[in-house]
């Protein structure tokens, strides 16, 4: 029974992305592990880009920074 946990940032995910995910996520486990679709389990968890960093900042602050930099350009 797999459990697949999927974490994206909140920043306008669709439900129809969202089941994409869960319908490719499933997909993937039956075609390369024999899984059952049936007992296939997909999680999605939505993350405040305030809650989210990368190259020692958050996500929040990186997008500001790069839409001034767009505005400069």
């Amino acid at each position: 029974m797999p459990y697949i946990n999927i974490r994206v940032t909140r920043e306008g995910v669709t439900p129809e992305q969202k089941l994409q995910l869960i319908e490719g996520a499933t997909d993937l486990m039956t075609r390369v592990l024999n899984k059952d679709p049936a007992t296939t389990f997909v999680s999605i968890d939505e993350v405040e880009t305030d809650n989210w960093g990368v190259a020692r900042e958050n996500v929040t602050t990186m997008r500001q920074r790069e839409a001034e930099q767009k505005a400069i350009r």
